[in-house]
């Protein structure tokens, strides 16, 4: 397909779509407007070969400026979570479905602002490559907008939380809350309960991804 006609980010993919090469490429993305705003393209980071690929929204402020995603708060939580689920971050590659973080500003603060459905669309390609590359078996999507680029904007997180999408490639797309979420529970018991939840969640993507790994019985 000719350049000009590509939209959104695809015309800013290369050629040879490898995690190294598509990397070295989203510096250079202009397919929506956030890159001129936010400090710097944020990519995904993970094994090459990773079985669990985890999705969230987007960079928070955090990780625009360190340029790697869930290194705030909302990703240590992440990473506890992981833990007490028996899931090795090591083992797991993370990204999120817009590159860019986009905020509003509020004196100094510079504070997460929800990206358009033309925004999630133009960046979408990106997405679409990594897992392309990485041909994970299991992808999990934090929060409703992640799972609405993967799955459809129909999907509700309330309805259809936990489960499992088969795919025509023979993967499986799943949802959970993100780990923010949880950060914003009103209370220190709401948080409480919403994290267990949370682990709850993990522990049945490992059974799931243990369930997929187990070898068939050979009939006869």
């Amino acid at each position: 397909m000719p350049q000009q006609k590509l939209k959104g980010a695809e015309r800013f993919l290369p050629n040879r779509r490898t995690l190294v090469t598509l990397a070295e490429a989203i510096p250079h993305c202009r397919g929506c407007d956030l890159y001129r705003f936010a400090t710097q393209a944020v990519f995904g980071e993970g094994p090459a070969r990773a079985s669990i690929v985890l999705v969230g929204e987007q960079p928070g402020n955090d990780e625009d400026l360190q340029g790697h995603p869930f290194v705030g708060p909302a990703g240590r939580l992440l990473d506890r979570a992981m833990e007490d689920a028996g899931i090795r971050r090591s083992e797991v590659y993370l990204t999120n479905a817009v590159k860019h973080f986009k905020f509003e500003e509020r004196g100094k603060r510079r504070l997460h602002k929800k990206p358009r459905v033309s925004e999630t669309k133009a960046c979408r390609p990106w997405l679409e490559a990594e897992l392309e590359a990485i041909k994970p078996k299991i992808v999990v999507c934090l929060g409703a907008t992640a799972a609405q680029t993967l799955l459809g904007p129909a999907f509700r997180l309330t309805r259809e939380r936990g489960e499992f999408f088969a795919q025509p490639d023979g993967s499986f797309v799943t949802a959970t809350v993100h780990p923010s979420a949880i950060l914003r529970a009103p209370d220190e018991q709401q948080r409480r309960a919403q994290y267990r939840e949370f682990v709850t969640d993990l522990r049945r993507i490992r059974q799931h991804l243990a369930r997929l790994d187990r070898p068939r019985a050979v009939a006869g």
